[in-house]
């Protein structure tokens, strides 16, 4: 029986998920997140998803993709959610009560000071032009972000068959024209983009069932 090699062990171990966490482990986790999300809700997403999908995988990358999916059709602030789905998903309800907890305490309280302490500097020169470097790198974040959402999917799509990789990217670049071209609104976006998906789904499906049946 051939024996694995070091390199071979170390990438097992290196891609092998880590148990679920405890309540505390996963509070202390939300607290970090919570400590560190400067640049509004796309960076905090990105050191959610650095912290759960890239370190501990308790979530795949499509995992992830989907939460945050079912996440937009929620009304309010979506990363609030998402924090409660995957705190349900490891800890049930003692988990979504301390991943809020453990977000939100640390966000709050920065934000109260950083908003006290930005009145009083609001009119310097170089205040107003390190915002303006604020803003081109959290598009960059935006644009990671998105690709890390929309890779996964896609890799799903491809793997059904060509044709669900057609509609997607369809529906993709073609919900980005609406929302530039005639802004309507997001929620009209969001069900047309589901209902074109499932009807996709449900007619693949029952050409699928034709051929076996023949």
């Amino acid at each position: 029986m051939a024996e694995s090699s070091p390199n071979s062990d170390r990438d097992a171990m290196r891609v092998a998920p880590q148990p679920p966490p405890g309540a505390w482990t996963l509070f202390r986790l939300w607290l970090g997140i919570g400590s560190q999300s400067f640049g509004g809700g796309t960076a905090t997403q990105y050191l959610i998803f650095q912290a759960f999908v890239e370190r501990r995988r308790w979530f795949s990358p499509e995992e992830f993709a989907r939460s945050f999916s079912v996440c937009q059709l929620t009304p309010g602030i979506n990363l609030l959610a998402l924090t409660i789905l995957l705190g349900w998903h490891l800890r049930g309800a003692a988990g979504v009560a301390v991943s809020l907890a453990g977000l939100l305490l640390p966000s709050v309280t920065i934000t109260v000071l950083m908003t006290a302490l930005y009145t009083s500097v609001r009119d310097l020169m170089v205040v107003r032009d390190a915002l303006k470097g604020v803003v081109p790198a959290t598009v960059g974040l935006g644009l990671l972000m998105s690709w890390q959402i929309a890779k996964p999917l896609l890799t799903a799509s491809r793997s059904i068959g060509k044709g669900s990789l057609v509609v997607d990217l369809m529906l993709l670049i073609a919900s980005g024209l609406l929302l530039v071209l005639s802004r309507p609104p997001i929620i009209v976006v969001l069900l047309t983009g589901g209902t074109v998906a499932g009807t996709y789904a449900w007619l693949r499906g029952r050409a699928a069932d034709k051929v076996a049946s023949a």
